[in-house]
């Protein structure tokens, strides 16, 4: 089977690549550095350089798209806004028009969405079926950034392609996401809540997310919209404490809101804002999550030299 797989460099694709080709799939990554898939993401998986050089007689049975510039990183100025926007939702109408001109169309498309969706909810557990930006009364930038990109995945159904909008979670693996980023001050321990630390954080490993991506293709009845979230999500305050016994340090040193504020402006929503998200159409489909607590999925973590 072949599949091609957009953002396939990145922290969730590039372990997805090397999962799905060492499982016998034929794996094309698109990436504006094709020379760096080899490197990226392993020996015998394709490199694509752009959208462009597609042919309509070009075919793939699975189209999994992960593009996106990161949401997390630079301020949120209205040009970094535009480059996050572009990066996803300019790149999905793009393969949608690739769709449309395949001779033979795919029969999957697994698209990227995030638990950003939902918006800031407080302690309400959010379900697939909850509540749409549509239906809120504050749609903050992650809100509409999410809905328009699910909205732009779901096109291709008009040409008769199955489409799975995955809300993915914080993500937890070794050498890079969520994790990556808060090791430094709490390995020196100076880490420590966000905020009021009640904030929800709804996580997910990256081994179960991708077996997610795979269940996605072997069954066929797998449809719309799905949390790829673990079913026990946590406070700030409990993951921040439970980070720190893992690494056997202190975490005393909480950052107050106002400071988040100031230094992240907009993007502070990404910590601030709790999101109680629990996979409800997963689990009542049976898919069987392998980390569920979150101490067991930190130390895994942490002591993983590869996936």
């Amino acid at each position: 089977m072949k599949v091609l797989i957009t953002g396939g460099t990145g922290f969730i694709g590039s372990a997805l690549a090397r999962r799905l080709s060492g499982d016998g799939y034929h794996v094309t990554v698109l990436s504006r550095n094709p020379e760096s898939v080899t490197k990226t993401c392993g020996a015998g998986i394709d490199a694509l350089g752009s959208l462009d050089q597609l042919k309509p007689e070009d075919s793939f049975q699975v189209i999994i798209n992960l593009a996106g510039a990161p949401i997390f990183g630079a301020r949120w100025s209205e040009a970094r806004k535009k480059v996050i926007r572009d990066s996803r939702i300019g790149l999905t109408g793009q393969l949608i028009d690739c769709i449309a001109r395949m001779t033979v169309k795919p029969e999957l498309l697994i698209s990227g969405s995030a638990i950003g969706y939902y918006g800031d909810q407080g302690d309400k557990v959010m379900t697939e079926q909850s509540v749409t930006h549509q239906e809120s009364l504050q749609r903050d930038f992650s809100q509409l950034l999410c809905a328009d990109w699910e909205n732009a995945a779901k096109a291709a159904e008009q040409f008769g392609v199955r489409v799975c909008l995955i809300r993915t979670g914080l993500v937890i693996a070794n050498g890079g996401g969520l994790l990556q980023r808060m090791l430094l001050p709490f390995k020196l321990g100076l880490g420590g809540r966000l905020g009021s630390g009640r904030q929800w954080m709804s996580w997910i490993h990256r081994q179960d997310w991708i077996a997610i991506a795979q269940a996605m293709i072997t069954d066929k009845a797998m449809q719309g919209a799905y949390n790829a979230t673990a079913p026990n999500p946590v406070t700030n305050s409990e993951f921040t404490e439970t980070l720190a016994h893992c690494l056997k340090r202190p975490a005393l040193l909480p950052v107050p809101a106002w400071l988040l504020k100031l230094l992240l402006g907009e993007m502070s929503e990404l910590v601030l804002g709790s999101q109680r998200v629990v996979p409800e159409r997963l689990l009542a489909q049976g898919f069987k999550f392998q980390y569920t607590d979150l101490a067991g999925t930190l130390n895994q973590a942490l002591s993983a030299d590869h996936e």
